[in-house]
């Protein structure tokens, strides 16, 4: 059985570890509060140049442009989102394993595929596996702006106009509250499943609908790997907030059966005292 010394250091180590965990759970629950101000805002710009970029690729038959068109694929890509720190419970687990599981199950060769990781633990996972990491960017603040990723995106799109690959699926983690975040995956090029839940409006180009396209499409395509970004850090900011509150939840009850194992043991040292005096006393009757 532990000592009392033993057992009262290690009350004292689990205490101080509660301490950190609360705090940093504290800090996760800010930082969750501003991300999902952040994604939320970002939806209109989103639904807009959505609805323009639909409405032109919809609305013109004749209007044809390289991101809108399917080709025979020769080799994808896959564009996936983690987090740069651990301590988020299975926030990059559970995508890394889906994405590994979906390339074993697609490709035979790490020349049919081509890896863009955002984030360190993605990224290190891939190299590890020895997978075929062609981007990665590293060290994105908590609250990214477009210009932390508008190089990366830029490749991403440019990657896919000279054919360096000929579908892009990008995977991350969508927020749907603070318990609960969905590994998602998403095709972003083509752009041949242009969509929108509003009614088409009618504009008027200039100084042409192609024109526009070629400005747009490459924008549009941006647009969504930022807002996925986004999405990504709400859910990174909530899963740590979840796995650090389940910490200091663990640590308290480890604390209360140490404490309990504590009183116990001091309370059979008290009555081995005791009865070791009475002994005595009895032995000198």
């Amino acid at each position: 059985m532990a000592s009392l010394r033993d057992i009262k250091s290690r009350i004292t180590s689990t205490q101080k570890t509660s301490h950190i965990t609360k705090a940093m759970q504290m800090v996760a629950a800010a930082k969750l509060n501003r991300a999902e101000l952040n994604a939320k805002s970002f939806v209109p710009y989103m639904e807009k140049i959505q609805e323009v970029v639909a409405s032109i690729a919809l609305g013109s038959s004749d209007v044809t442009h390289p991101m809108l068109e399917s080709r025979p694929v020769k080799k994808t890509g896959y564009l996936v989102i983690t987090g740069d720190r651990g301590l988020c419970g299975a926030y990059n687990s559970s995508i890394l394993r889906a994405v590994h599981a979906k390339i074993q199950e697609r490709h035979k060769s790490k020349d049919d595929y081509a890896i863009i990781a955002i984030g360190r633990m993605g990224r290190d996972f891939f190299l590890k596996n020895n997978m075929n990491v062609v981007l990665e960017i590293n060290g994105l603040p908590d609250q990214p702006n477009f210009s932390d990723i508008m190089e990366i995106t830029n490749k991403t799109v440019a990657m896919f106009s000279d054919g360096t690959f000929d579908e892009l699926y990008m995977y991350y983690n969508h927020f749907v509250s603070a318990m609960t975040q969905e590994v998602t995956a998403k095709k972003i090029l083509p752009l041949n499943e242009i969509a929108t839940s509003t009614k088409l409006m009618s504009y008027e180009y200039e100084p042409s609908p192609e024109a526009i396209l070629e400005v747009l499409l490459p924008q549009y395509a941006e647009s969504l790997i930022y807002g996925a970004l986004l999405d990504a850090k709400a859910s990174e900011h909530a899963a740590t907030m979840t796995a650090m509150k389940s910490a200091t939840d663990n640590a308290s009850d480890l604390i209360d059966e140490l404490t309990l194992s504590y009183n116990r043991a001091r309370q059979a040292m008290i009555t081995q005292e005791i009865t070791e005096i009475v002994g005595g006393a009895a032995a000198l009757e």
